[in-house]
């Protein structure tokens, strides 16, 4: 399995892990739209990771085959993001907008989070 495949299993890991923490601060808070944006935007982001997984696999299939590589789904992760947003501005009472924002960018901590335990372990 490449390390691409490890990386992805990791961070799926660790995001379905904050996933299930949400739904409990949703269901057992009063802070129901804080947490209900912030699975919004974490779910987006674990879409746009997939996403990423995928064309990179794509993308080093057509490099070893000599083919012309496409791109990396830049525009559709940012759509996605984009769709996001839009939900919470579109329904305020349900998301809160800084919420969806900050599950964004939660793929990124998990990522320098993961970087910093692997490289203790070396």
């Amino acid at each position: 399995m490449s390390d691409m495949q490890l990386m992805f299993q990791r961070y799926r890991k660790y995001i379905f892990f904050l996933l299930a923490l949400y739904v409990l601060g949703w269901g057992f808070t009063k802070y129901q739209s804080v947490f209900l944006g912030l699975l919004l935007g974490t779910c987006i982001t674990l879409y746009n990771l997939w996403i990423m997984v995928r064309k990179h696999k794509q993308f080093g299939r057509a490099l070893d085959e000599g083919r012309k590589a496409g791109s990396l789904g830049t525009t559709s992760r940012m759509a996605a993001a984009g769709v996001a947003v839009f939900f919470a501005l579109k329904f305020p009472e349900y998301f809160d907008l800084i919420s969806v924002i900050i599950g964004l960018m939660t793929m990124y901590i998990v990522i320098m989070i993961d970087f910093v335990i692997q490289h203790s372990r070396a």
